[in-house]
């Protein structure tokens, strides 16, 4: 099952997350880094193996960057775009190149408590700023919802999951950024927008 969310919904949805996130103090940089648990339903954030539709929209086949994982998993990002709203999307394809089923190491929710309450998520994932030297964590919703795919636990060989991460934006002037998610080689892309 997956929820798709029409372009204003979704930022909608994300510029009142960002909103609480800094209320909170959560959306900035610091703190936490990976995690693990089980997902719940909502309608606040897309579910299962549902990815934001209008963030993938126009992208091209060659891929931003490619991140090699264990067992045979791949991440190929195919856009990074920085919206109004103080967010910023990087969507792609969750691939598994092996030849034989592969469950998706639990390590990728990260180890924050608050995301590992809500299941199994791209919620580890981080994006590094070395020119102004900070890192952004996945947003969350406003019941601690990882702004992120979730709800996946396996892929069969060859099978694809297109996902999606949202993280706080870092400053116009900070475009050159990469992107770490635990169980995955590391990558340099580039924030459009």
């Amino acid at each position: 099952m997956s929820i798709r969310f029409t372009t204003k919904a979704r930022r909608g949805m994300v510029a009142m997350t960002v909103a609480a996130g800094l209320a909170l103090g959560v959306a900035g940089c610091g703190g936490g880094g990976d995690d693990d648990k089980k997902p719940e339903k909502s309608a606040s954030a897309p579910q299962d193996r549902g990815s934001d539709p209008s963030a993938q929209e126009g992208q091209s086949d060659t891929p931003l960057a490619e991140m090699k994982g264990a067992s045979g998993l791949l991440l190929q990002v195919t856009s990074a775009e920085r919206d109004s709203g103080g967010f910023v999307t990087v969507s792609g394809t969750l691939k598994n190149d092996g030849a034989q089923r592969v469950t998706v190491p639990a390590a990728v929710r990260g180890d924050e408590t608050e995301i590992l309450r809500h299941g199994m998520s791209l919620g580890g994932a981080t994006l590094v700023d070395s020119k102004d030297k900070k890192r952004y964590y996945v947003l969350r919703d406003t019941d601690g919802r990882p702004l992120t795919t979730t709800g996946f636990t396996s892929l069969k060989a060859g099978e694809s999951l297109a996902v999606f991460i949202q993280f706080p934006s870092p400053p116009s002037g900070s475009s050159e950024v990469t992107l770490q998610l635990p169980t995955f080689a590391s990558a340099p892309i580039t924030i459009s927008g």
